[in-house]
């Protein structure tokens, strides 16, 4: 079958371009109708749904704070709760003094009586006086510290005393009395890490490791001290 079209150009164009029009209209309105929906939705989310819930908080917090208000010794309960709290730290930058007595016992040769030993935890210094027939007892005592170093998690090879001197020497009888004074490394009474101490050879062979009961002459305790600084 033959077709033909007998409608002029001008007006095929014209048919062409209603369509064309009719075409972008249509999209045109899909698209605002889309955005309109969307903008409700969003208009509902923040000034229905998010005001209803910044209410509900706001009533939960009103309900909360006059419970809490009404609990009895609220004051006493939060600070005890704050001290709990600072309890561990607190553990934590305590120095360990139960290492003072080993590593006294390290340190001294077995040549030498002590009568006294005390230790300044937060100074980080430690004064050691006792009995000696010589000097040169005395002499490897103060050598003995100089040279001793300690091993922790973060070093192997550090010198555990410095500034150490003997500040007293008095001859008495056949024996003479001494003070020694030396400041400490804090890493060695950190109470976070385990320490050892490195004595030189040749004087922990004379040491009396083995025989605290020689130590002393009399009981020492070290001095510890409080958390302002000062001596207990």
């Amino acid at each position: 079958m033959i077709q033909f079209n007998l409608l002029p150009d001008v007006k095929l164009e014209y048919v062409r371009a209603q369509r064309i029009k009719h075409t972008v209209i249509s999209t045109a309105v899909i698209a605002a109708g889309s955005a309109f929906i969307v903008f409700l939705l969003l208009f509902l989310a923040v000034h229905v749904v998010q005001a209803k819930n910044l209410s509900d908080l706001n009533n939960d917090i009103k309900k909360y704070s006059t419970q809490l208000k009404n609990t009895p010794d609220l004051d006493k309960i939060l600070t005890i709760q704050s001290q709990l709290g600072a309890l561990p730290k607190l553990h934590a930058d305590k120095a360990a003094a139960s290492r003072t007595f080993t590593f006294i016992q390290q340190i001294t040769p077995s040549t030498i009586t002590l009568t006294d030993a005390t230790t300044d935890y937060a100074a980080h210094t430690v004064n050691i006086t006792g009995l000696s027939a010589s000097l040169d007892n005395v002499n490897t005592l103060v050598d003995t510290m100089k040279f001793t170093t300690y091993a922790n998690k973060d070093t192997s090879n550090k010198k555990a005393f410095t500034g150490v001197v003997m500040s007293e020497f008095t001859r008495v009888a056949k024996s003479a009395t001494f003070t020694v004074t030396a400041n400490y490394d804090p890493a060695i009474f950190d109470n976070s890490s385990d320490v050892i101490l490195k004595v030189p050879n040749g004087v922990s062979t004379s040491s009396v490791v083995g025989q605290p009961t020689n130590l002393f002459q009399k009981t020492v305790t070290p001095a510890t001290t409080s958390t302002n600084g000062n001596k207990q």
